[in-house]
C-alpha cells in the first residue's frame, strides 16, 4: 500500500516558491553536484527536480513543511538516497592543494 503524506496549502506554496527560486538560480543537485534539467516535468526523469529534505520525512515527520530543509535534487538521486541521513561533509582541509592564484 502506497505511503501518503499530508500537505498544506502552506506546504504547496513553499514547495513551488522553492522551485521558482531554484529554477531561476540553475540549483545543481545537492548530492551529485550536476545541473539539472528545470525544463522536465518535475519528478518524470531521472534528471528533472525533486524537492528532497534534507532530513529524510519517513525519520523526521515534524520537519517535512519547514522550508529551511528543502533541497534541490534530480529525482533519480533522490530514490537512490532513499530514507538515509544527510551525507556528512567531509570537513575542513588540511592544507590547500590546488594554487588558484595563477
Amino acid at each position: 500500500m502506497p505511503r501518503v503524506r499530508k500537505t498544506t496549502r502552506q506546504f504547496e506554496k513553499d514547495k513551488a516558491a522553492f522551485f521558482t527560486k531554484c529554477k531561476a538560480s540553475h540549483a545543481v543537485c545537492w548530492l551529485c553536484g550536476m545541473p539539472i534539467d528545470y525544463e522536465a516535468t518535475k519528478n518524470t526523469t531521472d534528471d528533472s527536480f525533486n524537492l528532497d529534505h534534507l532530513y529524510p520525512v519517513s525519520k523526521h515527520p515534524e520537519l517535512q513543511f519547514d522550508p529551511a530543509g528543502f533541497k534541490p535534487s534530480h529525482t533519480s538521486c533522490n530514490r537512490l538516497r532513499g530514507n538515509q541521513d544527510p551525507p556528512t561533509p567531509i570537513g575542513t582541509l588540511s592544507r590547500q592543494w590546488i594554487n588558484t592564484n595563477d
